[in-house]
């Protein structure tokens, strides 16, 4: 795409190295992303599986939380990857004492919904409007949505109808790793969000 977007990926705890290494493939200034000002310099943003409760202390520790839950409100567009998911929903089921997230997506998520590590596993999943073949998901002590409201748009679920990847405007989230496998798809997606964020913007600039 144009213009190589500086996309930044929150480097606090998770599989970090695997979507700076993605978005790097396609060809994104991908940069790690611990402080308020490398958050400012930033299109996008990655917030990567992990431990949802750690990424959450940390990040306020590091004055990020209110930045990030800004700039997501602001329209940045963001893309959560398990733990990551947890962060964008509006409301966890399960959350631990004083767990707070930067919300974005109208969902309610359930935390650890397929048990512990010793539980994960891999399957194929259809995703709404794409063509084959299918992804191939990777669920590690994942979370699931369990409802959603407003404009959340549903893009897969399992088997069983549970739901495992949604979208809202700008903001993604998906309950499994497609880093893992290599899958670039979904982080395409996001370089895709900020082009058109960014042609917006351009736009309004033009007629002022």
């Amino acid at each position: 795409m144009a213009g190589n977007p500086r996309v930044g990926v929150l480097a606090l705890q998770g599989d970090v190295r695997e979507h700076l290494r993605a978005l790097e493939r396609l060809e994104a200034v991908a940069v790690p992303v611990r402080r308020p000002d490398e958050l400012a310099s930033v299109a996008g943003l990655v917030l990567p599986g992990g431990e949802s409760t750690v990424i959450d202390k940390l990040a306020r520790s590091f004055g990020l939380h209110e930045p990030i839950r800004q700039a997501i409100a602001a329209g940045l567009p963001v893309y959560g990857t398990c733990a990551g998911l947890i962060l964008l929903a509006d409301r966890i089921l399960d959350a631990a004492a004083g767990q707070r997230s930067f919300g974005g997506l109208d969902v309610t998520v359930q935390r650890n919904a397929f048990g512990s590590q010793l539980d994960s596993f891999e399957t194929e999943l259809s995703v709404s409007g794409w063509e084959p073949p299918p992804v191939r998901a990777v669920f590690i002590r994942a979370p699931i949505v369990v409802d959603v409201a407003g404009d959340v748009q549903v893009l897969a679920t399992l088997a069983d109808g549970r739901i495992v990847a949604v979208q809202k405007g700008s903001v993604l989230g998906t309950s499994f790793h497609p880093e893992v496998t290599g899958d670039l798809r979904f982080h395409r997606l996001l370089l895709d969000l900020i082009q058109e964020r960014a042609a917006a913007h351009d736009a309004v600039h033009a007629h002022q």
